[in-house]
């Protein structure tokens, strides 16, 4: 099945729709800089200083891109409170979130995220300037500006635009957002966590704004003991969902892999450290973190001060806003395409144990307009082959497809050929 030309409708609007635009994430990121702290523990209710002041300003800030849209955006604010180490005496952590409903399936979901929230050095410390320019306030610029561009279209999903508070005490707004979308039934197709992708100037002098990483758990966290066995019976290990979401966002970023190429690396997070994707794979979603592809330690999680001609501190000089543009459209090219495709298959299965020939087969998936069948060759791990198949097609025979060496799996395709996440195939391994 060829890939069908777009409707004239959908054609529109992407040519409409603009690039990322430096100049916009920078006053996005001066505002938030603008607020002296967004620590957690600071004032909810002073109206210029404090996390709460940020996040008023965020929720008014959606609410205008909501009405150039038609009033396209909900704005919500949903809040719990949490206590630990980090917050003690409790807090009310809140995340401003601004829902797009889908016009097909809304009930799936896509989330691109940042947290609000800044720090210092003390991580307790809730009264000095923590300007949190590129921790996080590249990643919270980046998911306005994908609000921005991305309302101006219309998809068959809903897609959660998400500004996330807690992170720095306790990844509580991931959390927060994660129990949410149990709690509400959304069938999460992918979550995008930005954290820290704005800087191109690493630690060690290095100046590097041709590279993002994303970074992706094999196996799923959500998954028990007898699933990951059965993940290692049949070599999974590479091609759980979060895997599969950071395998998609190297394909859609392989046409500007010269200007930024995505770096697919197989572990949850930085060495030691998490972000507030891990949430979401505790709860089973499919999720990636973006980061930068160098980082400078000097700039995060730091007091502003200059020790031996060294200068310490978040600012805002230390954001590259060409670089964190090309960042941005890459989430929006992969939120489009999550949003436009139809859900995942489930129930892919396959069989040719001793023969020659290997069948495979899935369950059929809503509003798909066909299947991808794909494979490659058991040591690697970017699919390689593939076979398009029409609606009504539920299995398909590969012949001289040997199972043993290749491995499998299907995705759905829309009627213009947005792809899903690829679902790799299961088969009982041969006793």
């Amino acid at each position: 099945m060829k890939r069908p030309l777009l409707a004239a409708a959908a054609l529109s609007l992407i040519a409409a729709a603009p690039a990322p635009d430096p100049a916009e994430l920078n006053r996005t990121i001066t505002a938030l800089v603008g607020f002296g702290t967004r620590h957690t523990l600071s004032s909810a209710t002073d109206p210029k200083r404090g996390i709460g002041a940020a996040r008023n300003w965020a929720a008014k800030r959606f609410a205008t891109i909501g009405r150039s849209c038609g009033n396209c955006l909900k704005i919500e604010r949903i809040a719990d409170r949490f206590t630990g180490p980090r917050a003690p005496d409790g807090v009310v952590v809140e995340d401003v979130i601004a829902i797009q409903r889908g016009t097909g399936d809304p009930n799936r979901v896509i989330i691109i995220q940042g947290h609000i929230d800044s720090r210092v050095t003390d991580v307790m410390d809730a009264v000095h300037d923590a300007p949190g320019a590129n921790d996080d306030g590249s990643g919270s610029a980046l998911v306005i500006e994908a609000a921005r561009i991305l309302s101006r279209e219309r998809f068959a999903g809903t897609i959660v635009y998400a500004l996330l508070s807690g992170e720095e005490q306790g990844l509580w707004g991931g959390k927060l957002l994660a129990a949410t979308a149990k709690a509400r039934g959304w069938q999460v197709a992918g979550v995008l966590n930005n954290d820290i992708v704005g800087n191109s100037h690493g630690q060690g002098g290095d100046h590097v704004d041709n590279r993002v990483r994303v970074f992706s758990e094999g196996v799923s966290a959500a998954a028990d003991l007898p699933a990951v066995k059965a993940a290692r019976a049949i070599g999974a290990e590479d091609d759980g969902p979060s895997r599969a979401l950071a395998k998609l966002v190297r394909r859609i970023g392989a046409p500007q892999m010269a200007t930024l190429e995505v770096v697919t690396v197989h572990r949850p997070d930085r060495f030691s450290r998490g972000g507030d994707q891990t949430p979401f794979m505790e709860a089973g979603y499919p999720a990636v973190r973006f980061s930068e592809a160098v980082e400078n330690y000097d700039h995060q999680h730091q007091d502003l001060r200059t020790e031996n001609g060294v200068v310490y501190g978040d600012t805002i000089a230390g954001v590259d806003f060409p670089y964190l543009a090309k960042v941005t459209a890459l989430n929006i090219a992969v939120a489009r395409e999550l949003a436009n495709a139809p859900a995942a298959p489930t129930g892919v299965t396959i069989s040719g144990a001793l023969k020659a020939d290997t069948t495979v087969a899935w369950n059929p998936v809503p509003a798909a307009a066909g299947y991808r069948i794909r494979w490659r060759r058991a040591d690697k791990s970017d699919w390689t082959d593939r076979r398009d198949v029409a609606a009504g097609t539920l299995s398909t025979m590969l012949r001289n497809i040997n199972i043993d060496d290749t491995f499998f799996g299907v995705s759905a395709l829309s009627q213009d050929g947005a792809e899903s996440l690829v679902t790799f195939a299961e088969g009982a391994p041969r006793k």
